[in-house]
């Protein structure tokens, strides 16, 4: 065991590592009995490829480089693919992200063809959650239409696409299945017997964790939606997921009861003070799905949710076995067979297949590889923290660990306070390569489920209601000074980041607290006035009504919160990235906030990435984002840390 200062112990997780472990499957589902899913290429340029199992156990990649399967719909995207077999094998539709058309293409055929028109400008056309019907010949989806160039120039309807590819140069061709009454819907879910269809829709200015609508319609013999009705939800329930039980009757997870719970025709089937549901930020998420015997696999629990079996007549649910302690919301169900998505915090996440007959669970895609030794993952401690008022505040601390080195006894430890994205969302308890280039190097990172997170309740998630840059900054930094009490932390070398709306908290941290002696910021909201008035799309354009309040009723407190308006009060090192493509958070954000700080002294640097968006996709961003926060930390800390290039900060 060496002795060496915390931030130099050498790790063989590299940056380059770190980012090829990053992201996770999606869009796990079944093709007829085979088992389709799509993950990440970081290395391809951060395309999403569509990869199938055969009924044999053989694993092959569907679409070759350059197709990418991934939505843009409400910007963060949806379900992009759905498959039937039949005699002539499988028949795949997709989303192709540079163009957003949906294709049709068989797997060994020839090149996929497009079934909807090319976008053109202000009627640009995505397409989410497609499902093939081939007794009509068609894919029914969810539409949206850009009838203009704002973001608010907006209009999204359930359609019909016919597979024999005619509107792909004719948009009428495309048959609109429901009016535009509702700003925002899901995909349709088709009853057993075919006579009705259920979705969610929502409208300005909730978000659908606020309030939705489960809307229930009639399918007439010719394939039209008649008598559309509300039938549960409002405003102040969220509807999270809806589909239907092999008997017909609706299922659905609302949280009327203050937590996220499944309801079969309106009546609650296992009311728990748990979460059986989670917030939508992409359509097509699953948390539960129904099995042709009348069961239902389902994600629940406080916090991390864990995969079960419940029975809906006795309430009871049996847990599936295995070391996954975390999963995504994304179940499918054929007969008796489950696939699921879950990790733990000593493996990433993998495609997983229950056989609910005899409750075992095994890999079956994208199975987790040690990359390095595991002694050198992180060790996690789940804690619950005391903030402000004594409310409690839920985190994973990760302190730091390397099977071979031990810092000098005198030696406190660095820390990272990470916030996660959304806000409304959760960090959750999976191992990230990301975290353990960090903490195997000698640096602590401890994530922060701030008030507002998800997975502890309705109302522990509002708490963060016309609070947004005051609660989670104040949870934030009580976690912090908490572990510098504990003598856990150097109370001088904390640091703040996060992205997205962990970036917003980040960065609002540097300019109203004292905590921190530097913060990472990664594409972030900064001016609340700009991003409501038009700067970001339109799923998050009412956003701030509820984290910030009304603009018209509170203005002030738009200019109060930003960090924008308050850089004279940074005087912290930072690090701002950005890419170039993003339109949730607009460059022109971060453009405003430099010109601010230009000139006040204060060291900071900004990388900007031609060819990214909202979060980063490419292995080469990533590895100079990485390694640039760890030259921060290094300057502004005095640690070692190696063979990293030194990033330069100007003031």
């Amino acid at each position: 065991m060496q002795t060496l200062a915390y931030g130099s112990w050498p790790s063989p997780i590299d940056a380059a590592l770190a980012a090829a472990h990053d992201g996770r499957p999606e869009d796990v589902d079944f093709a007829d009995d085979e088992v389709w899913w799509t993950e990440p290429r970081p290395a391809e340029g951060g395309r999403r490829a569509l990869v199938r199992r055969r009924a044999d156990g053989t694993q092959e990649t569907v679409l070759p480089a350059p197709w990418n399967v991934r939505s843009r719909v409400i910007e963060y995207g949806g379900r992009a693919w759905a498959a039937v077999t039949d005699a002539r094998g499988p028949l795949v539709v997709f989303a192709h992200f540079p163009d957003q058309r949906l294709y049709a293409w068989r797997p060994g055929g020839e090149e996929p063809r497009p079934l909807t028109p090319v976008s053109t400008v202000g009627g640009g056309l995505r397409w989410a959650e497609p499902r093939i019907h081939p007794e009509r010949g068609e894919v029914w989806c969810v539409l949206e239409e850009f009838t203009g160039d704002g973001p608010a120039d907006v209009r999204r309807v359930l359609a019909a696409v016919p597979l024999d590819g005619s509107a792909a140069g004719d948009r009428g061709a495309v048959r609109e299945l429901t009016d535009d009454r509702h700003r925002f819907v899901t995909g349709p879910r088709i009853s057993p017997d075919g006579r009705r269809a259920a979705w969610l829709a929502w409208d300005h200015p909730r978000m659908p964790w606020d309030g939705t609508e489960l809307v229930l319609a009639d399918i007439a013999p010719d394939g039209t939606f008649r008598g559309a009705r509300t039938v549960a939800g409002g405003p102040e329930e969220s509807i999270a997921q809806v589909d239907w039980a092999p008997d017909g009757s609706l299922l659905h997870v609302g949280d009327r009861g203050g937590w996220w719970n499944l309801h079969r025709d309106g009546t609650p089937l296992c009311p728990r003070e748990e979460e059986f549901g989670g917030p939508l930020w992409k359509l097509g998420q699953r948390w539960f799905a129904p099995l042709d015997n009348g069961l239902i696999a389902v994600l629940h629990g406080r916090g991390a949710p864990r995969l079960g079996i419940l029975d809906p007549e006795t309430g009871e649910i049996a847990d599936a076995a295995g070391p996954w302690t975390e999963f995504a919301p994304a179940l499918a169900a054929l007969g008796e067979r489950v696939v699921a998505v879950g990790a733990s915090p000593y493996s990433g996440y993998e495609v997983i297949e229950l056989d609910t007959r005899t409750g075992h669970a095994r890999v079956i895609g994208a199975a987790h590889h040690d990359a390095v030794d595991p002694a050198y993952y992180p060790r996690p401690r789940v804690r619950t923290f005391t903030g402000p008022g004594g409310r409690e505040i839920h985190a994973h601390v990760y302190p730091p660990h390397h099977p071979g080195c031990a810092a000098p006894d005198d030696e406190l430890p660095p820390y990272v306070v990470r916030a996660h994205g959304g806000p409304t969302s959760r960090a959750p308890l999976v191992l990230d390569l990301e975290t353990a280039y960090f903490t195997s190097r000698g640096i602590g990172v401890v994530d922060v489920n701030y008030g507002g997170s998800t997975g502890y309740g309705r109302r522990y998630r509002d708490r963060l209601r016309e609070q947004w840059g005051v609660v989670d900054v104040e949870d934030c930094a009580a976690v912090a000074r908490a572990l510098a009490d504990e003598g856990a932390a150097d109370p001088d070398r904390l640091a703040v980041r996060g992205g997205s709306a962990g970036g917003w908290t980040a960065a609002a941290s540097l300019a109203t607290t004292d905590v921190y002696a530097c913060g990472t910021i990664s594409y972030p909201v900064l001016d609340l006035t700009g991003w409501s008035a038009g700067e970001t799309h339109d799923f998050e354009s009412c956003y701030l009504e509820t984290l910030i309040g009304p603009y018209a009723r509170v203005p002030e407190r738009y200019t109060e919160r930003s960090p924008a308006e308050h850089a004279d009060r940074i005087t912290a090192p930072f690090l701002l990235l950005q890419g170039l493509d993003d339109v949730i958070c607009p460059p022109a954000q971060c453009e405003r906030f430099l010109a601010r700080m230009a000139g006040r002294g204060v060291p900071h640097a900004y990388l900007a990435f031609e060819g990214e968006g909202h979060g980063f996709r490419r292995a080469e961003t990533m590895v100079r984002a990485l390694e640039a926060e760890l030259s921060l930390y290094a300057q502004v800390f005095g640690l070692r840390p190696g063979d990293v290039p030194e990033l330069e900060l100007t003031g």
